[in-house]
């Protein structure tokens, strides 16, 4: 059975096939489903399959109608699965295929029968065929050299690029701690939508200030980045997915695609750090607001050499390609950690080594909790339950000495109850219900023999 991990893979590896079509990067859609169809594609857990213009279109309606969670595929336990080929046979299958690649279907079929992989009572021909057709395995490398070519989006927010740089050593008590500036530039404008210095460069630095440039200046179509471990993280796709922005990265050793961001980091080093005295500066935030001060007032604001115009006024060119996002609220609730959790049977789960408790009906359950990592530090801030993508629930802290002074509710025999001189009082048997009819009463009282 698949779980959500591998779910969640699943879905982001289809969005990445159909952001091209919701981003407005191609023309002809049928023409690019039949160009994607006309290969063979990897899909997690499944492998190398190919898949029909139709597939791609139903992924992409899906996509319109539920978003990421509606791109997941089912709990089927079959699902992309032979029913007949074992795991242990798909092994012997693909190392037979490395040793005699010449093989044709039917002698590498032939072949494995010889050598006692399977029998043709358990394993037809067709049914060979078929996990052939759904594992034709990735083509081999022509080693031509891939060309390198400068380029530039004319739109803004279509694409950003993201990038990390070593900043300034700064006094924290005894010690000096480095610093860390997470930029984000616009492709199209050199517009900076972010940057911010940190104590640290981890995921939960880069979503912060990719929730803030999303704030400021809306909502991109592409995040170009390097393959960084902070890039590579499944949080991070799984947060651009839902808000319809698609993540690429480049090619590994190949910093070229990535100019614009460097060529600002080179910008920061000469027309800021090098006017900075470190030593000066009391804490980091003192040194974000120097920072902004001069992001807003001199990069921004100065005309770009390739441009001829200052890259805000670029931007602001063309505020209506901008994509905001009208609720704060659904932001926040985009940018939440997410992990999968599964509630035992006393309704509680661990989270960061923190035990939670929620409603007794989510027992035996597994659901979505999404949370901020500064909530765990607050015993009275809970955080969210979300099962296919809705929420259902919060869940608490465990407050155990609260709960040690709860009665509890025993079944079996009803409690005791206890009089006005404090003894207790056993519970009255119930009356035996009276006869409606009293055959006694009725021959006792016949008119006849008193006749008599």
């Amino acid at each position: 059975m698949l779980d959500e991990k591998q779910r969640e893979e699943i879905a982001l590896r289809r969005f990445s096939l159909i952001a091209p079509i919701l981003n407005g990067q191609v023309e002809n859609q049928e023409e690019y489903f039949r160009k994607l169809a006309a290969e063979a594609m990897e899909m997690p857990h499944w492998g190398w399959r190919r898949y029909s213009p139709r597939t791609f279109r139903w992924w992409l309606v899906c996509y319109r109608a539920g978003g990421l969670d509606a791109l997941k595929p089912g709990y089927r336990s079959d699902r992309g699965k032979s029913r007949r080929i074992t795991l242990e046979m798909v092994e012997k299958i693909e190392a037979k295929r490395k040793e005699k690649p010449e093989l044709c279907g039917t002698l590498l079929y032939d072949a494995l029968v010889r050598e006692g992989v399977f029998t043709p009572d358990k394993v037809s021909l067709a049914t060979f065929y078929r996990f052939l057709a759904n594992n034709p395995g990735p083509k081999e490398p022509d080693g031509e050299e891939r060309e390198t070519r400068r380029f530039s989006y004319q739109g803004v927010n279509e694409l950003w690029q993201a990038d990390i740089m070593h900043g300034p050593y700064l006094k924290a008590g005894r010690m000096r701690r480095p610093t860390y500036l997470v930029a984000f530039i616009d492709d199209a404008s050199r517009l900076i939508p972010h940057a911010e210095f940190f104590f640290e460069q981890n995921f939960n630095t880069v979503r912060r200030a990719f929730k803030e440039a999303v704030l400021k200046r809306g909502v991109p179509k592409l995040l170009y980045t390097d393959n960084g471990k902070v890039y590579r993280c499944g949080q991070l796709a799984v947060i651009l997915a839902g808000l319809g922005c698609m993540l690429v990265h480049s090619r590994p050793f190949s910093p070229q695609g990535r100019g614009k961001i460097e060529r600002f980091f080179k910008t920061v080093r000469l027309r800021f750090l090098s006017l900075l005295d470190p030593d000066k500066i009391g804490s980091l935030e003192e040194l974000n607001l120097r920072f902004w001060q001069w992001l807003e007032e001199d990069y921004q604001r100065k005309p770009h050499a390739t441009l001829g115009i200052t890259p805000l006024d670029y931007f602001l060119s063309q505020a209506d390609r901008v994509r905001l996002l009208p609720d704060p609220a659904l932001v926040e609730e985009h940018f939440l950690l997410r992990v999968t959790r599964k509630v035992h049977h006393d309704a509680t789960f661990t989270l960061e080594n923190l035990l939670y408790e929620t409603e007794p009906r989510f027992a035996n359950m597994r659901l979505e909790v999404r949370y901020e990592p500064e909530w765990l530090a607050s015993a009275a801030r809970p955080v969210l339950l979300y099962q296919d993508g809705v929420k259902v629930g919060e869940a608490r802290k465990v407050d155990f000495l609260t709960n040690a002074g709860l009665k509890r509710r025993k079944s079996g025999r009803p409690p005791h109850k206890e009089n006005s001189a404090g003894e207790r009082e056993l519970p009255q048997p119930a009356p035996k219900p009276a006869s409606p009819i009293s055959f006694a009463r009725l021959l006792a009282d016949d008119p006849g023999e008193e006749e008599n």
